[in-house]
């Protein structure tokens, strides 16, 4: 069950990237959408894996408030990855319920600021 749980979370950060991609190289979305959460992803993982290393040393903690707000502006794949590649914060359920609420809220911001901007039209 978790190794389908850690598949599943992989395939779903990876292609949300994976279709940044393909639509920045088809020309249907600027390229500062893939770079943003590519790198949003990355810092995301790191600030994570830190404070993994944190909770072993109890040592200063990454406030919970701050790993929201970077799923929330994009991050959302890198935190996915990590709480499972690193198993860090993917057992208490609040904190698993406020991050897919950051995940919505990220994809429909996301999807506002490109109908706003024209980008996509809904059919």
């Amino acid at each position: 069950m978790k190794n389908n749980k850690r598949f599943a979370s992989l395939l779903l950060a990876l292609g949300f990237l994976g279709l940044l991609l393909v639509l920045t190289l088809a020309g249907r979305l600027p390229s500062y959408f893939l770079w943003g959460y590519s790198l949003l992803s990355l810092v995301t993982f790191l600030v994570y894996a830190w404070d993994k290393s944190a909770a072993k040393r109890d040592a200063w903690r990454t406030q919970e408030s701050s790993l929201h707000l970077l799923a929330l502006c994009g991050g959302w794949p890198g935190a996915l990855l990590a709480s499972q590649l690193l198993r860090h914060k993917s057992l208490k359920l609040s904190f698993r319920l406020m991050f897919w609420l950051s995940v919505a809220g990220n994809l429909l911001l996301l999807y506002a600021l490109l109908y706003l901007t024209g980008t996509v039209n809904p059919a």
